[in-house]
């Protein structure tokens, strides 16, 4: 049997490709390997600039302060929290806006996409939505991270555009033959058929609260409330500014553990998401790029 050899051109597009890959994956996983080794290493190897991508001095110092400090502990229950309950609210709501637009018998569906849309361009501001969230009586609640940012715009146009092109119109009318109420017929038979686009909603919403910080420092005061990234704020600005140091030598220690603290609290933070993503990852492009493009 002959063997049919691939062109020349393709062989060396090919080999253009797979270096430019590597190079962004160099780019993408040696500061990680840098972050971790650091994080692993003791303050006076890290400040000294003596750590590459090995643990120096090889120490659990950072984690131990980190892990053990009792406002690190409460911001990350409140962040998981946040992501858990602001993830299942957003993609409810979410998929309660996209599912009727995607319908072609909804009455208004293209004003009230239009209307959608014309908020991601345009925002009422900072102060209008300050004074809405003041007026709702949210200020100071967990409610201020989980409602006014609840439904994003681009999730919504993903979801309508999945609903739209991938579930069979004939399904619906085999459902409503059947005497199926559309809230059965979502439930019973579109979710199910929608666990990509479920998936990808849901790492996408987690991975926003998760990381929320300007609204949590903008809505709340108190510290009990904080999510993780406010906590990390103050503990790195604590250490910096060797709050309680007397003398010298004790200001330089402070600020030696502040170096290595930071690599740990960047570790610590992100561990969750790292731990959540490969088990959702098989669904993430599927989710994303289905009904993208119909042909």
């Amino acid at each position: 049997m002959k063997t049919i050899r691939e062109p020349f051109r393709d062989r060396v597009f090919l080999v253009v490709v797979t270096i430019m890959l590597a190079v962004l994956l160099a780019l993408v996983l040696l500061p990680m390997i840098y972050i971790l080794a650091s994080s692993f290493s003791s303050a006076s190897a890290v400040s000294a600039g003596r750590v590459s991508f090995w643990p120096v001095d090889f120490s659990l110092r950072a984690y131990r302060e980190a892990l053990t400090n009792p406002q690190l502990l409460r911001g990350y229950a409140n962040s998981l929290i946040y992501a858990t309950a602001g993830t299942l609210i957003s993609v409810t709501l979410t998929v309660a806006t996209a599912y009727p637009l995607s319908r072609r018998t909804f009455f208004g569906r293209n004003v009230l996409m239009t209307a959608l849309i014309f908020t991601m361009l345009f925002s009422g501001g900072l102060i209008p939505t300050y004074l809405v969230v003041h007026d709702l009586g949210l200020l100071n609640t967990r409610w201020a991270l989980l409602l006014p940012n609840a439904i994003g715009v681009w999730q919504v146009i993903i979801a309508r555009t999945f609903f739209a092109n991938s579930i069979p119109d004939d399904l619906h009318e085999a459902a409503m033959i059947d005497g199926a109420s559309e809230l059965r017929y979502l439930w019973s038979v579109v979710l199910p058929l929608s666990k990509p686009l479920l998936a990808v909603l849901a790492l996408m919403y987690a991975i926003f609260q998760w990381n929320t910080y300007f609204d949590a420092l903008i809505y709340l005061k108190d510290p009990d409330l904080y999510p993780l990234q406010i906590v990390l704020r103050n503990l790195l600005i604590l250490n910096q500014r060797g709050v309680g140091a007397t003398d010298a030598a004790q200001l330089l220690a402070q600020q030696q553990l502040a170096n290595v603290l930071k690599y740990a609290l960047i570790v610590v933070s992100s561990l969750p998401v790292l731990l959540i993503y490969p088990f959702i990852a098989r669904h993430f492009t599927k989710g994303v790029m289905v009904g993208a493009v119909k042909g």
